[in-house]
């Protein structure tokens, strides 16, 4: 297909298209002329993808040509990948010269030695939740391992339906989309699914 084409399928401009291909982020077309370049499927199922991660992801170009930088090296495992998804997907929280955060922090790495989960020291998230306990300790809701039981049992019982969901011997494509779906956009679904639970407790026990 065209570029004209590509954009008329993917909903966006040409000159987006021209961007990401300037970018990084979308291989060029073949090229048939001086003039023109033939694009297919593959950019398609690319374009769909960026737009998603920067739609509904919220991510930045950067962020996503340090993925788009991994999907395209073979030498990289799907747990690098996946790793690098996550990384680059962050959020990047400022460590602060703070007793409060760093006791924060040491509670986050003695919580996921006790779970026995495989999680690298530099992981975004331990910095993210370690923020959150802070914040919730200054608000007066101290964490317990009690409180967090059913946060960490829903986390747990998700991960593993969505790392589940890539198929064996799937082409490494189609598996990237997969990971970077379960990363990216069901996040939202479950950041939405728990605010729409709340809601519905709400009016069961107060409305």
């Amino acid at each position: 297909m065209q570029i004209s084409e590509l954009s008329d399928r993917s909903g966006l401009t040409v000159q987006t298209i021209k961007f990401y291909i300037r970018e990084g982020l979308l291989p060029k077309g073949s090229v048939v002329s001086a003039t023109r370049a033939e694009y297919d499927h593959r950019h398609l199922e690319r374009l769909r993808l960026i737009s998603a991660l920067r739609e509904v992801g919220d991510l930045p170009v950067a962020a996503i040509q340090r993925i788009v930088e991994a999907i395209e090296d073979e030498r990289i495992s799907l747990h690098e990948l996946f790793g690098t998804a996550q990384y680059a997907i962050g959020p990047h929280v400022a460590a602060p010269h703070d007793p409060h955060w760093r006791a924060a922090r040491q509670d986050v790495d003695a919580l996921v030695r006790e779970l026995g989960w495989a999680v690298g020291d530099r992981s975004p998230a331990r910095d993210l939740l370690a923020h959150t306990f802070v914040a919730l300790r200054r608000l007066g809701f101290p964490i317990t391992l009690t409180d967090l039981r059913p946060y960490v049992k829903a986390a747990a019982e998700v991960a593993d339906h969505e790392i589940g969901r890539v198929a064996d011997g799937a082409p490494r494509a189609r598996t990237v989309h997969t990971l970077l779906v379960s990363t990216v956009l069901y996040e939202q679904v479950l950041t939405a699914l728990h605010r729409l639970a709340q809601e519905n407790a709400s009016a069961r026990r107060f409305g």
